[in-house]
């Protein structure tokens, strides 16, 4: 049972105020771990959507865009306040919605859904312009502005923390936000919604619109009046994105997907190594943008790698989310299960070696034992192609040359890690690596003051840091005669 819930169905929230959706539709929302429902909500429409811009519209206009900056920064510090509160109500939810473990939850997701809320609350008023000495007869500047009504559409395997990503920077500049969680994992959007409400946030700065994707995503993708799309997710939707951001111009940051190489060399540290590259890929069942699924390892110490990572895929402890001892839940869905399972199929079929996992685990949830492959050649489709499950591919390499070959072959530029005890190879690798991060000694750590995106398949435009207040401001210039 969950700890709280909002009457038979879990409504909208637009205008500050939970609303049913207009069709009076509703779909419901799994719990991995069993395949039981959880909760059914509401899903949005178009005209759910036009709504819940309008309200934005409004408040932006309105109240919101009159407020002292320092203000602003007052209300995200009292989320912040509200969410330490209700702590175990969030992480309960997350995890009953995603499947994703309380324990990673607690370590990981929620400590960083904190740290973006204070970090863009001192923000708040910082967002600074600049006096430029164009001419001696005039006083010129720049001044920062928010862009508007901002768009924001989240995926499913980090929804309380991608989301915050979005939601603190954009509201820290002074936009208001709609909202659009993946209609996989919609209660936590729906729960911080209405704690802002509580913050005290004035009604339609930010609407939560649970809904699908091809109905309510793309509702707010065309809406003419939304300034600013920011969408984590698949590159295919991305593409989507900047097809329906045509109609009025409006800004675009795609964050999408990856498939990222992690580089060991013989003289790296091969215990750190070793356990660093199981996490890269396990972690969060693989459904990780950045997850390290491409193992690239020196031909040397190859046979070694693989019988380590085989070892830690077989001693990790898969089961149900909510106990604090697992190590591993289930993926997000039945469907993405399937897709799992097809990849590893496809693996064992181009002739890749399963060396661990490789099934399913149990009859209940949808569940996938940690998997590793050995024998894997670039050319592999479970090289290639994104998998987003807990497969790990391990590829050898004669040198450094051929490294860099095959961490550069994919269509994906997101993040990548390097192995390695000579300095020198370190920083030859972090230059020529094609992708927005590149770990060196390390796996998987990200923090909101550094930031974060890709290339190529794997989108444009970075979050996090300073350059979540471009993406949510427009500069303009002021020019004053003075005369002189």
């Amino acid at each position: 049972m969950l700890k709280r819930v909002y009457g038979d169905i879990h409504d909208l929230l637009i205008d500050g105020r939970r609303i049913a959706a207009a069709s009076g539709r509703s779909f419901e929302t799994l719990n991995p771990a069993t395949g039981e429902v959880v909760a059914r909500v509401a899903e949005a429409d178009a005209g759910d959507v036009d709504a819940a811009v309008r309200s934005a519209r409004a408040a932006f206009e309105g109240s919101w865009s009159r407020m002292k900056a320092s203000e602003r920064g007052a209300l995200l510090l009292k989320l912040a306040d509200l969410i330490r509160r209700d702590e175990d109500e969030l992480v309960r939810l997350e995890s009953l919605d995603s499947g994703k473990t309380v324990s990673a939850i607690r370590r990981q997701d929620l400590p960083a859904v904190l740290d973006t809320l204070t970090y863009y609350a001192g923000m708040a008023d910082k967002i600074n312009g600049q006096v430029i000495p164009a001419r001696t007869d005039a006083l010129t500047y720049t001044m920062r502005e928010p862009l508007g009504v901002v768009g924001a559409i989240i995926p499913w395997n980090f929804p309380l923390m991608i989301g915050m990503w979005k939601i603190a920077p954009a509201l820290a500049c002074g936009c208001t936000v709609v909202l659009k969680p993946a209609e996989l994992t919609p209660l936590t959007a729906l729960k911080i919604g209405e704690l802002a409400l509580e913050a005290g946030f004035p009604a339609g700065v930010l609407n939560v619109v649970p809904g699908f994707g091809k109905i309510a995503g793309q509702a707010l993708v065309d809406h003419m009046d939304v300034d600013k799309i920011t969408f984590t997710g698949s590159p295919v939707v991305g593409r989507q994105i900047l097809q329906g951001a045509i109609g009025n111009l409006k800004r675009v940051t795609l964050e999408l997907g990856g498939k990222s190489a992690n580089i060991v060399f013989p003289d790296a540290d091969f215990d750190a190594a070793a356990k660093a590259a199981g996490a890269g890929i396990f972690f969060n069942t693989g459904q990780v943008c950045s997850a390290g699924s491409r193992i690239l390892v020196h031909e040397s110490v190859y046979d070694e790698m693989v019988e380590r990572l085989a070892a830690r895929a077989r001693s990790i402890r898969v089961g149900d989310p909510l106990e604090a001892s697992t190590g591993m839940g289930p993926l997000v869905s039945e469907v993405q299960m399937k897709r799992v399972l097809n990849y590893i199929d496809i693996g064992r079929k181009e002739g890749a070696s399963v060396v661990a996992g490789g099934t399913r685990h149990g009859k209940t949830g949808y569940f996938v034992e940690p998997t590793v492959f050995a024998g894997v050649r670039h050319e592999m489709r479970i090289s290639q192609e994104e998998i987003f499950g807990p497969v790990a591919a391990v590829i050898p390499f004669k040198d450094e040359e051929e490294a860099i070959r095959l961490a550069n072959g994919t269509v994906y530029g997101l993040a990548a890690g390097v192995w390695t005890g000579d300095i020198g190879r370190a920083h030859r690798f972090t230059r020529r690596l094609k992708a927005g991060t590149v770990w060196v000694n390390t796996y998987g750590p990200t923090d909101i003051r550094l930031p974060w995106g890709g290339a190529r398949d794997s989108g444009f435009g970075r979050e996090h840091g300073d350059a979540a207040i471009d993406n949510f401001t427009e500069p303009k210039a002021v020019w004053i005669n003075t005369g002189a």
